[in-house]
């Protein structure tokens, strides 16, 4: 997909200018081709093992081929000169600049992750130390993830959220001997925490350019031209002693239970996954159909890297850059320019996506509104009825489909859209009905950083609500403690399982049994056709003062579903003599902060004239202000009890907080999962007015 005006190898004029130095196809031909790729990948040593596990950076592991994956094992650079050989002039990324889309083609790709390679080795980037990324998704992302493992390091993104203390606690414990910053924000932080990184030998910027002169301190075309005088053998031979069964990169865990781990992921772990995730998925082969995606999620979550970074690589897949503000609202209007044909959003990012087109659809004619209506009525009973895409859809569901539908989605940007992921955190079934209900199966992935990404995954072939999918294609998985619900613990094996958690033994040995198996913490049951269904957490579990076991999830679910209005549910009664329930509304948020405000959102206003209230803010209802809004809370709180198993596991309180979870007030993690801790902290006096007698 090409826009106006633009030529091939712009990027390299604009958003890097010292990057001209780029090579001829054929000259990159030659570069590449140097070895004949089955030569080079047959029989690829690896590093002598003894162990399923490691927590040293330096450390190999026993990788676990078997019959059920025995494809053979390469590396990170070993995946990306294939993909090279396939796709090579095949554009790969395109970012924005001065409003024109600027593309580059993998040759271009594989060559910019060299010169950013030589430049890390020319600043003394040792073997195995860290080279921290700080900042949003972008090509100079990339080119500095890639260009960390050639040169022999080991990556790991920096969530843009973090504090100065906490960019401190990973840029020390991965030993980061470079910081890749975006700005000067971010800057800022790095240069708060300096004098406590003694592995740290520079900063990069890669957007914009260093507003004051600080030693070992470099603009991005600065760095880029540093390593110009390093010699190809020199590269080369570090990229030779590397490895599949050693660490390439650290992803660190949003630390909601205690400091974050450095998850040691291999090259392994990220080139099998990258191949075999896609599978269950349906994601083509460029050299089939090249697939395209917006990158915007947070990289230095597992979801989103192996998605947009490591998928891309091994099947060429085409990734434009959104804008740093899309998740304050520019994504939609990217996805509109771009038109990806695959999409993954986090739960969160689904909602806002419905509460938008719920707000347009308030806003709409009576008779427009009669009709979207009715096609979404239709829609969602023939998707409920026809779960696989390839069932025979009536004529009823065709016409609602053309000639409303494919407007609607057209106006998210999903219109040539044809796979929809949901990750990172559990999905709520309203919204999955509600996207259904446009024509829309959202896919849910399963897993974890320590899996690097998916175990089990929903697909067009593995579609069953409202289950996770099936376990991917050469991955295994076992049930233990398993009661008499016939719930248990998820355990994983397989390729895509973690080396172990970086300088942590002890924690190390928690996640995986003495077999090898990892233990997940998460509680499911898997159906007769090897569908699973998460119902809650281990560590999460509510154990009443009378010995109770509850799985909060399902209960907040229940809430959240009975109650439109209702935002976040948090379930409360560890240790307690009753259950009670935090609840937050449904607010707007303010757009540069991403805040939440005081104002109600477009559909909790509807919904409070629904019931005969005026309310237009949270200050309107909170304190019981609000009698029609508490009593439908109380009704729907009630129709969820009636449904509860026992008495133990009925929400006999229940309170209306001030304000809506968010990222920025630390009640929700990066990838908008609710940090309990962290709220049970923040509102302590409050749940303890609860349980006052």
């Amino acid at each position: 997909m090409e826009f106006p005006g633009e030529q091939k190898g712009d990027l390299e004029n604009s958003v890097q200018e010292s990057m001209a130095h780029v090579q001829t196809d054929s000259e990159e031909h030659a570069s590449v081709g140097k070895r004949n790729i089955e030569e080079e990948f047959a029989g690829t040593p690896l590093a002598q093992a003894c162990s399923l596990w490691t927590t040293d950076a330096k450390g190999a592991v026993r990788l676990r081929i078997e019959e059920g994956c025995p494809e053979e094992p390469v590396t990170v650079h070993q995946m990306f000169k294939a993909s090279v050989e396939k796709y090579g002039n095949m554009y790969a990324i395109a970012s924005k600049k001065d409003n024109k889309w600027e593309k580059i083609t993998f040759l271009e790709y594989y060559q910019f992750c060299r010169r950013a390679a030589k430049s890390f080795i020319k600043l003394g980037l040792e073997r195995f130390h860290g080279v921290a990324i700080l900042g949003f998704n972008s090509a100079e992302w990339f080119f500095s993830a890639v260009g960390t493992i050639m040169a022999g390091g080991t990556m790991t993104g920096i969530y843009v959220t973090n504090s100065p203390e906490a960019c401190q606690y990973v840029a020390s414990d991965c030993k980061a001997n470079i910081i890749v910053v975006e700005n000067q924000k971010q800057l800022d932080k790095i240069l708060q925490i300096r004098d406590r990184l003694p592995h740290l030998k520079a900063i990069v910027q890669y957007s914009g350019h260093p507003l004051q002169k600080i030693s070992n301190l470099y603009s991005w075309e600065d760095f880029m031209e540093l390593g110009l005088d390093v010699s190809e053998k020199e590269l080369d031979d570090i990229i030779d002693s590397q490895r599949a069964n050693q660490c390439c990169v650290l992803i660190y865990t949003s630390g909601t239970t205690g400091k974050p781990k450095g998850v040691m992921l291999s090259h392994d772990n990220i080139t099998w996954t990258a191949n075999h995730a896609r599978r269950v998925g349906d994601m083509q082969p460029a050299d089939i159909k090249q697939e395209s995606l917006v990158s915007y999620l947070p990289l230095s979550h597992i979801a989103a890297q192996i998605y947009d970074l490591w998928t891309g690589i091994q099947w060429g897949e085409l990734v434009y850059f959104a804008q740093p503000d899309a998740l304050k609202g520019s994504l939609i209007t990217t996805l509109r320019e771009v038109s990806p044909s695959s999409h993954m959003g986090v739960p969160r990012v689904w909602e806002k996506m419905m509460e938008k087109i719920k707000q347009a659809i308030s806003e709409c004619g009576y008779v427009k509104k009669k009709m979207v209506t009715w096609a979404m009525s239709v829609s969602l009973e023939v998707n409920q009825k026809c779960p696989q895409k390839d069932d025979e859809r009536p004529f009823l569901f065709t016409l609602a489909d053309s000639l409303v539908l494919q407007r609607l989605r057209a106006e998210l940007g999903l219109s040539c859209c044809q796979k929809f992921f949901s990750g990172a955190a559990p999905i709520g079934s309203e919204t999955v009905q509600f996207f259904l209900s446009l024509n829309i199966r959202l896919f849910e992935a399963y897993g974890m950083s320590e899996s690097t990404g998916p175990h089990f995954l929903s697909g067009p072939k593995a579609y069953k609500l409202p289950s996770c999918g099936k376990v991917v294609p050469g991955c295994r998985y076992k049930m233990v403690n398993i009661d008499s619900d016939e719930i248990g613990e998820i355990c994983f094996w397989g390729r895509n399982i973690f080396m172990g958690f970086l300088n942590m033994e002890d924690k190390t040995r928690e996640a995986l049994d003495e077999d090898g198996w990892l233990h997940s913490g998460d509680l499911g049951k898997i159906d007769e056709e090897g569908f699973l269904y998460i119902t809650g957490r281990i560590k999460e579990l509510i154990i009443t003062a009378g010995g109770e076991n509850i799985p909060p999830l399902p209960v907040e679910e229940a809430v959240k579903k009975e109650l439109p209005i209702i935002s976040n549910a948090m379930l409360i009664g560890d240790k307690r003599k009753f259950l009670s329930m935090l609840l937050t509304l449904k607010c707007c948020s303010d757009t540069e902060t991403m805040e939440p405000t005081e104002e109600l959102s477009v559909e909790a206003v509807e919904l409070c004239r629904q019931l005969g209230s005026q309310a237009t803010t949270v200050c309107d209802i909170i304190g019981g202000k609000d009698k029609e809004v508490y009593r439908t809370i109380q009704e729907g709180i009630n129709r969820v009890n009636a449904a509860a198993a026992s008495n133990a596991q009925r929400i006999q309180k229940w309170t209306i907080l001030r304000k809506d979870f968010s990222v920025s007030g630390g009640e929700l993690g990066p990838t908008m999962k609710l940090c309990r801790p962290v709220v049970l902290e923040m509102y302590q006096k409050v749940i303890e007015s609860l349980y006052q007698e």
